[in-house]
């Protein structure tokens, strides 16, 4: 999490997050939302399995980001078809699926987004310019010599 884009997206799942937690409760207590949840009981479950995707993202570990979109793709994937199809074949669409089919659609986007982010920046690690030098040289490497031995010097 060295970039600001980083740190960006994982806020922004959190965000989508807590917004889904929002939806699950108002579902639950039977209050009018404009957006419903698809299966309350799936939704539960997949918010459990959000917050594991979200501390895998954030150590850094492409298995959460993968994990994440499967599960993310899987659930709102046949929502967002289901809520565009009234729009293709001609019949009246509801403001509910216009909202249905976006908040889909933002949750599909931003599971690529995580796992495209991850899976770019996966190799990258830190260079530090003080140390690099000698430690990817191989012609610093320390080579032992017979005073090596006689030496009782402490190296800290």
């Amino acid at each position: 999490m060295r970039t600001f884009a980083n740190w960006m997206i994982a806020m922004f799942m959190i965000m989508y997050w807590a917004f889904r937690v929002v939806v699950a409760y108002q579902a639950s207590v039977y209050a009018d939302f404009f957006v419903q949840p698809i299966n309350l009981t799936v939704e539960i479950v997949l918010l459990f399995v959000t917050v594991v995707c979200i501390v895998l993202v954030f150590k850094r570990k492409l298995i959460g980001a993968i994990i994440y979109f499967l599960s993310y793709l899987a659930y709102f994937g046949t929502d967002l078809i289901n809520q565009i199809m009234p729009v293709f074949t001609g019949g009246q669409a509801e403001i509910t699926n216009y909202m249905g089919a976006f908040t889909s659609f933002l949750g599909i986007v931003l599971a690529f987004a995580v796992l495209v982010d991850l899976s770019i920046d996966k190799g990258r690690k830190p260079k530090d310019k003080k140390t690099d030098w000698f430690y990817t040289n191989e012609q610093y490497d320390r080579q032992l010599d017979d005073r090596a031995d006689k030496n009782n010097y402490r190296t800290l």
